[in-house]
């Protein structure tokens, strides 16, 4: 997968999993890992998917309908680039926390709900949930963010707080943080995770 390693100063802090949005690519989020944490190391990854020529990290059949069958496979497909990743790059591979936003917060949403040892924990911006009707595996010990917008037309409020309470039944330690705007990634958001990120 075409991504950008950076190493951070402190191998002890976790390394951050940068996913973009559609159309995004392995550069929009990297301002965000400075804000998160300055010291850790970075892997951000762009998505194998093209959408009218817009990177994705799967397939959709429509707004806010996922192909599932995609979904599984591409989910599949970054948790093996981060076990290649990892030994690559010689980072600690039980020590990743995922920074999502939109299509990048539902992939990493995805690793957490098909592999235990995924993720060690995720900041989702604007997430949906993945996929229903499936057993998530147990989440105990793992830390989640997830900002929503109150007026958010692609994400609704009941679909952040359905994932919320499916990962917290999972054993998950989730945060829900609520922002008055709509599916845009805000400077108050990324501020409220940079210091949920201290804290866990």
């Amino acid at each position: 997968m075409k991504h950008i390693f950076q190493k951070g100063n402190d191998p002890s802090k976790p390394t951050l999993l940068l996913l973009h949005g559609t159309g995004g690519t392995e550069q929009d989020l990297m301002p965000l890992a400075d804000k998160i944490d300055p010291d850790a190391n970075v892997l951000s990854v762009r998505g194998n998917v093209l959408e009218s020529g817009m990177p994705r990290f799967f397939r959709r059949l429509a707004e806010g309908v996922f192909d599932e069958e995609d979904l599984v496979f591409r989910t599949k497909e970054l948790n093996e680039f981060l076990d290649e990743a990892a030994e690559k790059y010689e980072f600690d591979r039980n020590n990743i926390l995922a920074v999502g936003y939109s299509n990048g917060a539902n992939i990493a949403a995805s690793l957490l709900f098909h592999y235990q040892d995924a993720l060690k924990g995720a900041i989702l911006h604007h997430p949906m949930v993945p996929r229903r009707g499936i057993d998530l595996p147990d989440l105990s010990g793992k830390h989640v963010f997830i900002a929503a917008g109150t007026n958010d037309p692609i994400c609704p409020a009941q679909e952040s707080e359905e994932l919320t309470a499916l990962l917290k039944a999972a054993g998950a330690n989730v945060e829900l943080h609520w922002e008055n705007n709509g599916h845009q990634l805000t400077y108050g958001e990324v501020e409220a995770a940079g210091n949920w990120y201290k804290l866990i």
